[in-house]
């Protein structure tokens, strides 16, 4: 943690008050799914946002779909290969100022070891103190990626033509963080 006239602070992400979702097309419906284990740090400078950073590590075991065979095929070598590659990581390069408490967070997300630059649109949703004296900081993002770019290339041919699962997948965030 830096201290200067535009103080940094840094805020460990709080997995109790955090998710990670995501879906996909199966079939004709969407999968719902989110990781349960994970951790991050914010480096957030409330004077001059676009000079914070962020860095999220998810242990890519703690898959949930609510169908545990499913949930096994996920982290098997047909997707995640959680054994060879049992983390996802995101780390922010840059932050841009959308207006108001919108930001373009772009940055590298790594997973099943291919790395690719991807942004997030954030909404920082405010500052706050919790009962405890804990300062807190919230954030949301939403955005779609091509899980084949990241090696996650399985699927199974249909008989009435396309595809069992879909490529796009839209990944959701929710954060809330406490200061260190």
């Amino acid at each position: 943690m830096s201290t200067s006239a535009s103080a940094t602070r840094t805020y460990k992400v709080d997995p109790a008050h955090s998710e990670f979702f995501f879906q996909v097309r199966h079939l004709v419906t969407k999968v719902r799914g989110r990781f349960s284990d994970f951790e991050g740090a914010i480096e957030y400078n409330d004077a001059n946002p676009e000079q914070s950073s962020v860095s999220i590590t998810i242990k890519t075991a703690s898959i949930n779909t609510n169908v545990a065979d499913r949930d096994t095929h996920l982290r098997s070598g047909d997707f995640f290969a959680a054994d060879e590659h049992p983390t996802l990581t995101f780390t922010s390069s840059r932050i841009a100022n959308k207006g108001g408490s919108s930001f373009d967070v772009v940055g590298n997300l790594t997973i099943r070891g291919t790395t690719k630059e991807i942004h997030l649109p954030v909404s920082f949703l405010g500052k706050a103190t919790d009962p405890w004296g804990g300062q807190r900081i919230g954030f949301e993002a939403e955005t779609t990626i091509n899980r084949k770019d990241f090696g996650l290339n399985w699927n199974a041919a249909l008989e009435t033509g396309g595809f069992l699962v879909g490529d796009e997948v839209k990944i959701t965030l929710s954060i809330q963080a406490v200061a260190q």
